[in-house]
């Protein structure tokens, strides 16, 4: 019994020190790498019909299979192009379709990218005739990460741009809460959506460090400045305000989906619970069932499609202050 309780006291002992080890080297990684990151920044912008007519394409080759070097020969160079239904030539005058892609973590860190490729598309879209569709996967995570990303397709609406979100795999809690902006969501029969609720968990060391004779002192001005620690003690009164927390922000997340979607039964679908699309669609929390894939290349018929890509070329140091950032948070807090 001895052994077993030195061993886990050296667990703990290493536990507290590889946390402390992660949190000063990421801090110190993402700050000499905010220095060095400016200018690295880069906007893709790739037309989708052309995409789709070069896959056609590619199998048309299959399918003919010409006789004769000659006749292959001529199909390489190109001698085969025709007008695709799915790739008609870019015109200025129809509509344009801009595809956004966010695929969010805990932190949403995706948001920065984000922000950009809005800004990108608000620049040159035109109201009431250019679409956004923006394909969603995303668990959730931290209430105000995933507030801002909300935030920024709404920035579309408001500028008059038909706003349609597909979910392929999941957009539940935050997710859910982006999609939600959207005149359309479109999810896949199997994807999870839903999740209307606030949860987290921290873990409390108090009464083991009692028992080790260690006293820890937390001093606050203000009487709910901190609620639950994970060191200190906790008190009812402290657990009753942090409840209450939590329930505040529950009614904030209800109510910025009811003015999106008003037709939504809160009571029914605010429980925090999640669904599959094919159990949303009657309950309203989707309009229609299908993949980006379906919706992409239907618009691809009448519209010229463009994917708008910003991405942020993060230095080495700089990956590893955010992974290490995220490990800490996971091993100490919770999620929103």
């Amino acid at each position: 019994m001895e052994f077993i309780y030195d061993f886990a006291l050296f667990l703990a002992k290493a536990l507290t020190i590889v946390v402390a080890i992660l949190v000063v080297l990421g801090s110190l990684a993402s700050t000499a790498a905010n220095a060095r990151e400016r200018g690295q920044d880069s906007l893709n912008v790739r037309r989708l019909n052309d995409r789709y007519q070069h896959m056609e394409n590619t199998l048309k080759r299959r399918f003919a299979a010409p006789r004769g070097w000659a006749a292959r020969l001529k199909r390489l160079r190109g001698g085969d192009k025709g007008k695709s239904a799915l790739a008609p030539s870019p015109d200025p005058d129809r509509a344009r379709v801009f595809v956004l892609k966010f695929h969010g973590d805990i932190r949403a860190s995706h948001v920065e990218s984000l922000r950009e490729e809005v800004s990108t598309v608000l620049t040159q879209a035109r109201p009431d005739l250019d679409h956004v569709v923006v394909c969603v996967e995303s668990g959730g995570g931290m209430v105000p990460h995933y507030g801002q990303a909300a935030s920024q397709l709404v920035r579309l609406r408001d500028a008059g741009l038909k706003v349609t979100v597909c979910v392929d795999r999941i957009a539940a809690s935050g997710g859910y809460l982006m999609a939600a902006v959207a005149h359309r969501i479109v999810a896949a029969p199997f994807a999870i959506v839903g999740s209307i609720g606030v949860v987290a968990q921290l873990p409390n060391f108090h009464r083991w460090l009692k028992r080790r004779n260690v006293d820890v002192e937390l001093l606050t001005a203000g009487e709910y400045k901190r609620t639950l620690t994970v060191l200190g003690r906790n008190t009812a009164e402290g657990r009753a305000k942090f409840q209450e927390d939590l329930e505040e922000t529950h009614t904030l997340f209800k109510t910025f989906l009811s003015r999106y979607r008003p037709s939504l039964d809160m009571d029914q679908v605010g429980t925090g619970e999640h669904w599959y699309g094919e159990q949303a669609r009657p309950l309203g929390l989707v309009d229609e069932l299908g993949t980006s894939d379906d919706v992409l290349m239907k618009l691809a018929r009448e519209h010229d499609l463009y994917e708008i890509t910003y991405k942020r070329r993060q230095s080495l140091g700089k990956r590893m202050g955010t992974a290490m950032e995220s490990i800490t948070e996971r091993l100490l807090g919770g999620r929103g």
